[in-house]
């Protein structure tokens, strides 16, 4: 087999895709963040611990605000990491059809600004996150983070 460009020829051994199905419960949280951790180290991902950190505060962020705004639609969710040769994606999925919008910081308020804060550690590490539409109305929240940084950036609206 041959490699073309920078695609090596064969995956290397992190690469892959991990799902897992969680109840749409306040314990799910720290859950999903040991779990996302445990599978790096598993996987054997080269990531710095400064770039872990971020990732595992997007999953609790995402998976708290499914937790708290989707649960009555949806009382499961999906929890997926996807991981490359030069980036990690996790996405959290639900089944609740409102695609919420990253709030403009309020320094008054005391919540809210979970998104936010996603979008601003996604921009920082030189990635990119979005929400999309599921086709059964559900909607998936993800963000993509380098393992090395590359400068695009894509912000979450």
């Amino acid at each position: 087999m041959e490699s073309r460009g920078s695609v090596p020829a064969r995956p290397l051994p992190y690469e892959g895709v991990w799902r897992f199905i969680a109840p749409a419960l306040d314990v799910s949280v720290p859950q999903a963040r040991h779990a996302v951790r445990d599978l790096l180290n598993r996987q054997g991902v080269p990531v710095e611990d400064d770039l872990v950190q971020g990732l595992l505060l997007i999953v609790s962020e995402l998976v708290t605000n499914a937790v708290r705004h989707a649960a009555l639609l949806s009382p499961e969710i999906a929890v997926e990491v996807a991981i490359g040769a030069e980036w990690i994606r996790v996405s959290v999925e639900d089944n609740h059809p409102y695609r919420p919008k990253a709030l403009e910081a309020d320094y008054g308020q005391t919540g809210g600004r979970g998104l936010l804060l996603v979008r601003e550690i996604t921009l920082e590490a030189g990635g990119s996150c979005d929400v999309e539409h599921t086709a059964s109305g559900g909607k998936i929240i993800w963000a993509a983070l380098p393992l090395k940084a590359t400068g695009a950036t894509v912000p979450l609206q």
